[in-house]
């Protein structure tokens, strides 16, 4: 993934990364947690660049996560950074 990162391609990128996270119950209460969010408002704004940026910024803030979701979406570590700028710049 480039710099010039499309809404859409940044979108999806996170949304794997949300899945990956959710995927691990401590992850996911960590997730909940610092976003304050719970189950229902996550479900609700799903759609929201916003929402999206806040997944991949909270793996950026752990970098072994951050690492392990790359691998596993199958992305670099910079491609997850990136999808957040892309995102964070579209909210």
């Amino acid at each position: 993934m480039t710099d010039n990162v499309t809404n859409a391609k940044a979108a999806d990128l996170a949304l794997h990364a949300l899945v990956w996270t959710l995927a691990e119950p401590a992850r996911a209460e960590r997730l909940l947690a610092t976003t304050g969010l719970d189950a229902d408002g996550l479900r609700a704004r799903i759609g929201e660049p916003a929402l999206l940026a806040a997944v991949l910024g909270f793996l950026e803030a752990h970098e072994p996560d951050l690492i392990a979701a790359a691998e596993a979406v199958e992305a670099s570590p910079a491609d997850l950074v990136a999808a957040r700028r892309a995102l964070e710049a579209a909210a």
